[in-house]
């Protein structure tokens, strides 16, 4: 595929090329960057990040040895906008991508509003950071979930057009069209289609040992070249499946009146923080660990449905419009940088684009995304960057209770505006992050400032917006009986 796309940010590729400035010397090997995606990932599953119950001594291990982002969020409530956002640096609104790739649509047979024709795949035109590492010299590899490729029959022309390799990376381990396996254990389910760049396995592997396997193979196999990893585990997306040794780590360690109470679930964080740890040690073994940018964060809010996890003290969880919808656990490594550092300013996925270019010594670029570089904190020589805003734009409905919305984050305020109606409302995450307190009422200044932002917002980037749909009957349910009972049958 050709890496030059029509975009003002391809133009910048091809100077850089020809005239590379960057932060690294000419003797000096760039960072290795490995940022670790996880599916599904509430805000307090780890120990480290407030669980009672969850053994993650990787995870605790990393956040001593960097930076732990208490505010940090994902792009969307769902996952396929978020990795969107991570791979361009670019704001779901902006690319069209607004939704997980299926959508929630077909489960609906009566709605207020028709979502617009939005994106159903990441789109060539955007450039992708695989893209411009590798024109930088970087080795590039995607391993696990990918998740942004057009629906269609599994492994056909149209869908493998669309895999990470034409999108930057020189290798593909495990990523496919399927936003889940049918299961975790080898031969992995749902017929031959999910098996589609998997690796290599017997009956009964656990898939995320098994991508481990892969990339501490890959860490030995390019240890003398600077590597780029971008790892988005499937755990812990349904289904809910873990490995028996794991599971007995819990069995007995729940109590009455625990956040998590879930000891399948934890066995399944219990897996990413054995692949962390498993990561970590062959960097340590190639002698690498002084010289990895770690990144280890989430995709979207933990899904709460049937008792899986708990975002308390944030309200709900994956899908819907409130902070445990789009709240995520985060800690980056940078070698040389902050140690043990809690850091409190509102991050987003669209920053892990300029970030990563940052610190790689690629200074050129880092302003042509909606992020902003986090190196200054990360580096310990600021403990915040430049004030902005942060925006969402979700113009669909989803079954774990989202409607068409935008929200806006400004300083401590956050802002939900539903599109159907128009209303808001308005919460203080200072005093109540749990937002149970709307102050839509009581501050229509802030209301009204806010809102201005926010459109204006929406306006600069041509967010897609839904439309009254002409058929809709306020008398009939909304969902499809078949989704209703499905719905009915999980709570």
């Amino acid at each position: 595929m050709n890496l030059f796309k029509a975009t003002p940010l391809t133009l910048l590729l091809t100077l850089i090329a020809a005239f590379p400035t960057t932060s690294i010397e000419a003797d000096e090997k760039p960072l290795n960057i490995i940022l670790f995606l996880v599916d599904d990932w509430g805000w307090t599953d780890g120990g480290v990040f407030g669980s009672d119950l969850y053994q993650t001594p990787n995870m605790d291990k990393l956040a001593r040895e960097g930076t732990l982002f208490s505010q940090a969020y994902a792009a969307c409530t769902v996952c396929s906008p978020t990795r969107s956002a991570v791979l361009t640096g670019l704001y779901p609104a902006r690319t069209y991508l607004t939704d997980w790739i299926g959508g929630h649509a077909p489960n609906y047979s009566n709605l207020p509003l028709q979502e617009p024709e939005w994106t159903k795949k990441l789109e060539f035109k955007h450039t992708t950071i695989a893209e411009v590492l590798k024109q930088n010299g970087y080795r590039t590899a995607s391993i696990g979930k990918w998740h942004l490729t057009p629906k269609g029959k599994p492994g056909s022309p149209e869908v493998a057009a669309y895999w990470p390799e034409h999108h930057g990376f020189d290798k593909n381990i495990g990523g496919n069209q399927f936003g889940s396996p049918g299961s975790y254990f080898a031969p992995y389910g749902k017929g031959d289609g999910i098996r589609l760049n998997m690796p290599e396995s017997k009956k009964g592997d656990y898939i995320t040992d098994r991508l481990v396997d892969e990339a501490v193979e890959l860490i030995e196999n390019w240890k003398d070249d600077p590597f780029f990893f971008y790892f988005p585990l499937y755990n812990v997306h349904l289904p809910l499946q873990a490995k028996d040794e794991y599971i007995a780590l819990y069995q007995d360690k729940v109590k009455p009146g625990m956040r998590h109470t879930n000891a399948k679930y934890a066995a399944m964080v219990h897996a990413v923080d054995v692949a962390i740890g498993r990561v970590s040690d062959a960097l340590e073994a190639a002698g690498l660990s002084e010289n990895t940018m770690i990144i280890l964060t989430g995709d979207n809010g933990g899904l709460i449905r049937g008792g899986l996890t708990s975002n308390a003290p944030l309200r709900e969880g994956k899908g819907s419009v409130y902070e445990g919808g789009v709240r995520v656990p985060c800690v980056v490594k940078l070698p040389g940088g902050a140690q043990g550092a809690r850091n409190e300013t509102p991050i987003i996925s669209n920053d892990f684009f300029p970030t990563i270019l940052s610190a790689a010594g690629i200074q050129n670029i880092v302003n042509d995304t909606d992020g902003q570089d986090l190196t200054p904190i990360l580096s310990g020589a600021s403990e915040t960057i430049a004030d902005r805003d942060l925006f969402w734009h979700y113009p669909h409905y989803h079954t774990q209770g989202s409607t068409p919305y935008s929200a806006i984050r400004s300083g401590d305020y956050r802002l939900i505006e539903y599109h159907r109606d128009g209303n808001v409302e308005l919460y203080n995450l200072a005093n109540d992050i749990g937002e149970c307190n709307d102050l839509s009422r009581h501050q229509p200044h802030i209301v009204n400032k806010l809102k201005q932002k926010l459109h204006a917002w929406r306006d600069s980037v041509s967010a897609q917006m839904p439309t009254p749909h002409p058929d809709y009957d306020p008398t009939k349910p909304t969902l499809n009986p078949s989704q209703t009972k499905k719905l009915k049958s999980k709570k």
